[in-house]
């Protein structure tokens, strides 16, 4: 079929002005928070599940892929799609649809942003634990695509910890529904499967999540360090106590001192590092567990411990945390992410890696991460107009993340494969491995129509690497 017969049937499906398709309105779409672009054929903005359908449909006849998106924040090219493919985009879906509070779940459309979902839910005292640090941008169909983390995972589990049931449209159109309203049903967990697929299985319409209560009492800490080691060190003691802190940050002295350039946090600028440690519960279990905490921090050489308890201060803290990547905005133009995951008592051991990689390819690199469940999130800072230096970053990045395998880690803890680290997956997985994989997506979607060249390897690649501008200062609009 001609561009411009299969644009018109698009707009037949969703409507003339619920298509994209000139090219200069297309730029926007054109990249996500990785260093990746790729301009899609088109994007679609459905209203409803029928559209979403109707949409696959039209394109599994036609033979054009199609990649979901949802607010573009992801880090790892998910939300690209390959030359001729189109993307179909839910800014329109985003209604929440149902709050259950006797069962304590939510029903929403894959549109929903995640911040507005658990700002929602707390009027009628519950919340939705994850919370990545994009939360007032990312959608909840890309935290699904992604298993979406942040930093209140560390005690609640990622995103499939919290969803339910799923209503997916897979490539050709087929409607199916994953899981259900109870937290156990009976055969196959396709909808842990589907989690966490980046896009390779289906596309979610509809989402059922489980809400928490919220807590009678919060506590938070902010333990200041003379140096990244001493800090690393409390964070093995905390978890040693047996304690599992709410939230267990890391923020590094180059990061404290971009932050507070935009925003005074009340981070101390002359420190090492510091920790961001948050307790929730009882009243009386937090008051016990504080002390041993506070203790922990003492023992392994904090210079000053500050305790918030008012959410006012709290606020404050935590602001700085998760605007901490647009600040760097304020250092160099353009950044790349690393997601590796270690195991916690060899933080010290990679952060020295991190700073030798730094000094060898000539490269800033900032730290700022999920220290109580090793989720480092090394930040290349550079200028993408000087010749040669967004190859340095990728090869740094590269060593790092080989460097996280050896040491008996992973690729990702929260923001996929996608394109950044397909090629890095024979480190961690064997042929059979992969093999397996390939198969599983298959079920789903046996001509891998859907967000196809993600996450294998030996899938063609479409893709070229752009180095694109840093958000302003104050934006959060990434998975970290």
């Amino acid at each position: 079929m001609q561009r411009q017969g299969f644009i018109d049937r698009l707009k037949a499906i969703v409507g003339d002005d619920y298509v994209i398709a000139h090219p200069e309105d297309l730029l926007v779409y054109e990249y996500d928070g990785s260093v990746d672009r790729a301009m899609p054929r088109a994007v679609v903005l459905p209203a409803s599940a029928g559209e979403v359908s109707r949409t696959l449909a039209l394109a599994y006849q036609e033979g054009v892929p199609v990649v979901g998106r949802g607010s573009g924040t992801g880090l790892s090219g998910g939300a690209l799609a390959p030359p001729g493919g189109i993307q179909i985009a839910f800014t329109r879906m985003n209604r929440i649809l149902e709050v259950d509070t006797e069962n304590r779940t939510a029903t929403i459309e894959p549109g929903v942003i995640n911040l507005d979902l658990d700002n929602h839910v707390r009027k009628f005292g519950m919340r939705y634990a994850p919370d990545p640090s994009s939360q007032k941008a990312c959608s909840l169909g890309g935290n699904i695509a992604e298993n979406a983390g942040g930093p209140h995972c560390l005690a609640y589990g990622a995103t499939t910890n919290h969803v339910l049931a799923l209503e997916v449209a897979l490539e050709d159109g087929t409607m199916v529904n994953l899981g259900g309203p109870a937290r156990e049903v009976p055969g196959y967990d396709l909808r842990g499967v589907f989690v966490g697929s980046e896009g390779t299985f289906g596309i979610a319409t509809q989402i059922t999540v489980r809400l928490l209560p919220l807590p009678e009492t919060v506590k938070t800490f902010l333990g200041i360090f003379p140096d990244i080691e001493s800090a690393c060190s409390a964070v093995s003691a905390v978890i040693g106590h047996g304690i599992v802190p709410a939230a267990l940050e890391m923020i590094d002295a180059l990061s404290i001192r971009a932050v507070q350039q935009v925003t005074d946090a009340g981070y101390p600028e002359d420190a090492g590092a510091v920790l961001l440690i948050e307790l929730e519960g009882l009243w009386e279990e937090v008051d016990e567990v504080s002390r041993e905490v506070e203790s922990a921090l003492w023992e392994t050489g904090a210079g000053e411990v500050r305790v918030a308890e008012e959410d006012r201060e709290r606020e404050r803290l935590w602001l700085g945390r998760k605007t901490a990547f647009g600040a760097f905005g304020a250092i160099a133009p353009n950044y790349y992410l690393v997601d590796g995951v270690v195991p916690r008592t060899r933080l010290s051991q990679v952060l020295r890696k991190v700073s030798e990689v730094s000094e060898k390819y000539g490269i800033i690199i900032a730290n700022v991460f999920h220290a109580g469940d090793g989720n480092l999130h090394p930040c290349m800072l550079f200028d993408g107009r000087e010749p040669g230096v967004t190859e340095r970053a990728m090869a740094g990045a590269a060593e790092l993340m080989e460097y996280c395998v050896a040491v008996g880690g992973t690729l990702s803890g929260e923001h996929g494969i996608g394109l950044e680290k397909k090629q890095f997956m024979p480190l961690v997985f064997t042929d059979a491995d992969l093999a397996v994989m390939r198969r599983t997506r298959d079920a789903f979607a046996p001509a891998n129509r859907l967000n196809p060249g993600k996450i294998f390897p030996d899938d063609d690649g479409f893709y070229q690497i752009v180095p694109q501008p840093t958000p302003p200062p104050g934006d959060t609009g990434m998975y970290v």
